[in-house]
């Protein structure tokens, strides 16, 4: 039979997420996707990235993502109640979605095996749990709380240090990433004196540790809670005490905290850990005359993404070079690579500074995820 169109299949290749944050850009729910597709086993396309498009409707905040394959899409389904950055999405089939024409191209299900739980999403509630699900005790889930935004350096144990600067913790659930074990920056937790809760959701919600903040609220509002009122600063002093004082538990973490409420600001700790992301940038790697050259560019840039690969998994690096309609583009001759989690990054960081290539001696550091998304590659 003849190969199906991608605009034949377009209607279902797509899928409604609804409920977005105003933050939300094409770049981040692309790279967002793409990766819980990945974490929970959803490919079946090859390596790379599943979304090919995304159009956002702000004024409603909503978007269509268009995925590579059917299959992929149907996986995607699964998604729905996700965690985006502080926020459980909805996932559903777009209105010109065509059950009937759709039976000839692929699965209109998702795959009954994938590992959902790698994302924090129940498999026997499909997906629509809001993360977490299937561990806490039914009885906890009005006091369940969800707290996003923590540095994917921390542990376990430096989490629960944090949190438990509130109370005794009567549960908590730190979502890792199935193939690596590293952290996914969000967890659940429920305190054993349920009186606490909204004080530690006032408390931490806004506080800033290294380059993220921290989202923290009822894991069973549809959006995060506010701090700025009187009842939440009133909390926030009594949780935290009185100003200029640190609780012991969070001074231990060695990170940099601070709340941009102008309570009780917190001193950074260990500025070196606190400045680490997931984009590396190196600087004196690369000369302009050796990237002006196409062949020797592409040789250049796959040494790169080959060296970048062996302290874990890259998802892009760029070297900028100079072109006639843009000689001097940002960032030029640096080497720009943005891993997929900051261990990673600190791996490759803390490997490849003040080693030579071609007798220079190199500089590695860290750009921010906005910067680098902004196309800032000068910091």
């Amino acid at each position: 039979p003849p190969a199906v169109s991608q605009q034949a299949t377009r209607h279902a290749r797509r899928i409604y997420v609804g409920g977005l944050p105003p933050t939300a850009t094409e770049q981040s729910i692309s790279s967002f996707f793409s990766h819980a597709l990945a974490a929970i086993g959803g490919n079946t396309a090859g390596p790379g990235n599943a979304v090919v498009n995304v159009y956002i409707n702000r004024e409603k905040n909503f978007a269509f993502v268009e995925l590579r394959t059917v299959e992929e899409t149907s996986n995607a389904m699964a998604l729905d109640g996700i965690m985006f950055e502080g926020v459980s999405v909805r996932v559903r089939r777009p209105n010109d979605y065509n059950p009937a024409a759709a039976a000839s191209l692929g699965p209109s299900t998702p795959n009954p095996n994938l590992n959902l739980a790698a994302i924090g999403l129940s498999n026997a509630s499909g997906g629509g749990g809001g993360g977490g699900g299937g561990k806490s005790n039914p009885a906890d889930q009005a006091d369940r709380i969800f707290v996003g935004g923590l540095p994917y350096y921390l542990t376990e144990e430096q989490c629960r240090e944090l949190l438990g600067s509130f109370g005794p913790i009567k549960s908590f659930d730190l979502v890792k990433d199935r193939e690596t074990g590293n952290s996914k920056g969000y967890g659940f937790v429920v305190y054993q004196d349920s009186a606490v809760t909204d004080i530690a959701c006032a408390g931490l919600n806004g506080l800033r540790m290294g380059d993220r903040t921290l989202t923290v609220r009822r894991a069973t509002e549809g959006a995060p809670s506010a701090t700025g009122g009187g009842t939440a600063s009133a909390a926030i002093a009594t949780a935290l005490g009185p100003p200029g004082l640190m609780p012991a538990a969070l001074a231990n973490l060695g990170v940099g905290v601070s709340v941009g409420m102008g309570l009780n600001p917190l001193v950074a700790v260990n500025p070196a850990l606190t400045s680490a992301t997931r984009i590396v940038v190196l600087t004196d790697a690369v000369s302009a005359d050796e990237i002006v050259d196409d062949n020797e560019y592409d040789d250049i840039l796959a040494d790169m993404k080959d060296e970048a690969s062996r302290h874990g998994l890259c998802n892009n690096v760029l070297i900028p070079r100079p072109a006639p309609e843009n000689p001097h583009p940002p960032g030029m001759c640096k080497v720009i690579m943005e891993f997929n989690d900051v261990n990673s990054a600190v791996k490759a960081r803390n490997a490849m500074h003040g080693r030579r290539f071609a007798g220079r001696v190199v500089n590695a550091t860290y750009l921010t995820e906005e910067a680098y998304f902004s196309g800032r590659y000068d910091g």
